[in-house]
């Protein structure tokens, strides 16, 4: 035992508690049931299959998009994934907010999106929520994180291993931890720029 008094501001995780809704939890059980027993276990070229999964549990999905089966999803309910979206293998698409996705914007392998943190200076530590929004024909490159309430802009590029937690601009190249702009995509001048 100790003889320090705690801080007004000290984290106390006895009190921690989940501000998601029972139906929430539910819908998210069911759906990891689901996950591991018909969209992981799918063939790898299954996208047809996994894009009616999701369908099923209320995301919104558009014609062509590829979604791997490693591929994990928090809660499809709050995914947008627009015509020709691609989600490649093991990115983890934590969409406790929604999470969207446009059109021909592609999300590589290792990628976290993550639509949530939690408010430090309560000591619940209450869950916070912010959307993510992907831009089209932007590029979240391998093994980037993207954090909560970010907005990635079209044509945009997010480094391999990038942590972003501001907005990129509309044709912007960052990279690095934490992510900074090092060129823009219209300055580039074909492989190799």
């Amino acid at each position: 035992m100790s003889d320090t008094k705690p801080e007004l501001n000290d984290i106390d995780l006895s009190r921690f508690q989940s501000n998601l809704s029972l139906g929430n939890r539910l819908s998210r059980a069911v759906w990891g049931i689901v996950w591991g027993c018909l969209f992981r276990p799918s063939p790898r070229i299954a996208f047809g299959w996994r894009r009616l999964l999701l369908r099923m549990f209320g995301a919104k999905i558009g014609k062509g998009v590829r979604i791997y089966n490693s591929a994990r999803v928090f809660l499809p309910a709050n995914l947008i994934l627009d015509d020709r979206a691609i989600v490649g293998p093991d990115v983890d698409l934590y969409c406790v907010a929604r999470i969207h996705v446009h059109s021909d914007a592609m999300i590589s392998q290792y990628s976290h999106l993550c639509a949530a943190t939690h408010d430090y200076r309560q000591p619940d530590l209450p869950l916070v929520a912010k959307p993510i929004e992907i831009g089209s024909q932007a590029w979240v490159c391998a093994g980037a994180f993207v954090g909560p309430g970010v907005t990635i802009g079209q044509r945009a590029i997010v480094g391999a291993r990038a942590v972003v937690f501001r907005d990129v601009e509309v044709g912007m190249i960052v990279a690095g931890n934490p992510a900074v702009v090092i060129k823009t995509r219209d300055a580039e001048s074909g492989p190799g720029a």
